[in-house]
């Protein structure tokens, strides 16, 4: 495929709520930072190159989170695109804390949102974020606390809309009553259906889902895999067959595939141009 016909327009677009337009297939920052999602990246230079081939591919939907590094991914972001494309979307995540390589402790509390806000609001150089996830529901403070926090930050002008990540349907419903809720990021994959009835939810309400773990970190492109015979067969890699299901598989589904390469973040991308006929589809969600 030529570099001028790379692009992640295929996949189509989806107006987060009502008025955020992306294109579908997006990207996270995740992998942009040490090992554990800490520190700074083994190459910061790639990492800056990622980023801005994003933009080339097409890409207008890139999904971050202050306890990347912590604040390491939205640093690179900030270093590589500001001043930003008009019609780049901004997904950022407050309540999670971090303590070391691999330590992630959700905190609610709405003082601790409001801090985790502003200093997303500095570190990105944005006076306004369009999309404001809460990374994860804290069981020790009350989720009307947690939410309602975030619903005073919109109504101040500081963020355009709320998403939550990692919940149930009933906390989606709860979180609902309190305020618009415009998107909801679980793990989901082809071989993790476990937020199924949650995805189901969010196409019925028409509310973006944000599948984080995509790929399974790899694990789904290993020899031997569920993929690994219909994607020889296909004549694509398992990981773009992954991701061309998932865009398959519902319209309001957003893929944020993350990586630290500008190679496989150009595999990726090529999944957009992926067509699974109804029979690949349905023996993938049998397999």
């Amino acid at each position: 495929m030529s570099e001028t016909l790379l692009s992640a327009k295929p996949s189509g677009t989806y107006a987060i709520g009502g008025d955020l337009p992306v294109v579908r297939l997006g990207y996270g920052t995740m992998q942009l930072t040490g090992p554990g999602v800490w520190g700074d990246p083994a190459d910061p230079d790639e990492a800056l190159r990622v980023l801005r081939r994003t933009a080339d591919l097409g890409i207008t939907l890139i999904d971050t989170a202050d306890a990347y590094g912590p604040y390491t991914a939205d640093l690179l972001l900030r270093k590589a695109l500001h001043p930003y494309r008009k019609d780049l979307v901004i997904a950022t995540k407050v309540g999670h804390t971090r303590q070391g390589p691999n330590i992630w402790t959700p905190l609610g509390r709405p003082e601790y949102l409001r801090q985790q806000t502003e200093l997303n609001l500095r570190h990105l150089g944005l006076e306004r974020i369009p999309l404001l996830q809460l990374h994860r529901v804290d069981p020790a403070v009350p989720l009307e606390d947690q939410v309602g926090e975030l619903d005073a930050l919109r109504k101040e002008g500081k963020v355009q809309h709320i998403g939550l990540s990692e919940v149930s349907v009933a906390q989606l419903e709860a979180a609902r009553a309190i305020t618009s809720i415009v998107a909801v990021q679980n793990r989901y994959n082809v071989a993790d259906r476990a937020s199924e009835d949650v995805l189901e939810y969010a196409e019925a309400n028409d509310i973006a889902f944000i599948p984080w773990h995509p790929l399974a970190t790899g694990r789904l492109a290993q020899p031997g895999g569920p993929l690994d015979e219909p994607s020889k067969r296909l004549g694509v890699t398992p990981s773009q067959l992954a991701l061309a299901w998932l865009l398959r598989r519902s319209p309001v589904m957003l893929p944020i595939p993350g990586t630290s390469s500008v190679g496989h973040l150009e595999q990726n991308v090529a999944a957009a141009q992926i067509t699974l006929s109804d029979e690949d589809f349905d023996a993938l969600s049998k397999a």
